[in-house]
């Protein structure tokens, strides 16, 4: 199937190929085979791939849509939270990927989904019936499933406007000076390795706030809430300024070989309206336990719990 693109450069002074892969789904290398087959336009005109863009310039792509592999509904235990008509809150657990993707085309959590429901929404494509919003493989926590269209359009209107609430709790390193902070920096693909985010002039605006739960020198507990919902937010965030969440062997250079298996990251929080009756919902997820074998080795009091609800 056919599919068009049309972008209007926001920024002049970039190489037409490095320009639609920092603002596309496409890597660079594909960008560069679309233009060299004469499948991009910029003010009308067929480009080359070493063209240099300015300001206001209109880049029209035409292209044939990818089809992947055939997934197939799976028998994979899920554990839910929440259930009613309209959605579904499920606990992914750590390791388990959310939709399929090259690589990873069962097993995933959308595999359990089409075995359990009968019905999901469409909105989100064929590759994710359901999915509204995402945790990475190796983060585990709340995520709410919209099983009609209606509900997934106004549960991705409340994630768009920033009214649906999300907490984390995540051990990161090192001992930060303040009890609570705020890091606004925006996010894009790193610009030498594409399965990578970073922090970039280019990205789009993405906040995280976050305060202390507990120290433990070395290490310390946040509590994270999200404004924006980004690829890696937390992670890519963390990392900048310095406090790495622990494990995380992406954006932590001390954790490529750690003994633990992923990052310490755990959604334990999610706050939204009810996309058909408007009624505030608050759910919760218990610690899970890697997590708390995590603060049990570093001798947590768990004073907190309490506190932010658990």
């Amino acid at each position: 199937m056919s599919e068009k693109i049309s972008l209007t450069v926001s920024q002049g002074g970039e190489r037409l190929d490095k320009y639609i892969s920092n603002h596309t789904d496409f890597s660079r290398a594909r960008a560069q085979t679309l233009i060299s087959c004469g499948s991009v336009w910029v003010n009308g005109k067929e480009a080359k791939k070493n063209t240099v863009l300015n300001l206001g310039d209109i880049i029209s792509i035409e292209y044939e849509e990818e089809t992947g592999p055939v997934f197939a509904a799976e028998q994979i235990p899920l554990d839910i939270v929440y259930e009613d008509e309209d959605i579904c809150v499920v606990n992914k657990p750590q390791g388990m990927v959310v939709h399929p993707a090259a690589g990873n085309f069962s097993g995933t959590l959308v595999n359990a989904l089409m075995a359990h429901f009968d019905k999901l929404s469409d909105l989100g494509g064929t590759d994710r019936p359901g999915i509204v919003h995402r945790l990475d493989k190796m983060t585990s926590g709340l995520l709410v499933i919209a099983k009609n269209n209606a509900a997934h359009e106004n549960l991705a209107k409340q994630f768009a406007l920033h009214t649906a609430n999300r907490r984390y709790l995540a051990l990161v390193h090192g001992n930060l000076k303040q009890d609570f902070g705020t890091v606004s920096a925006n996010i894009g693909r790193h610009p030498n390795d594409r399965t990578r985010m970073a922090v970039t002039l280019e990205g789009k605006e993405a906040t995280t706030h976050w305060r202390v739960l507990e120290r433990f020198g070395s290490i310390t507990l946040l509590e994270l809430r999200l404004e924006t919902g980004r690829t890696h937010q937390i992670r890519v965030h963390m990392a900048h300024i310095k406090h790495p969440v622990l494990g995380d062997e992406v954006y932590s250079g001390s954790d490529k070989r750690s003994r633990l298996k992923g990052q310490i990251l755990h959604g334990y929080r999610l706050e939204l309206d009810h996309p058909v009756t408007g009624q505030k919902c608050v759910f919760l997820s218990p610690i899970p336990d890697y997590f708390q074998q995590e603060l049990m080795r570093l001798n947590s009091t768990f004073s907190w719990k309490e506190e932010i609800g658990l």
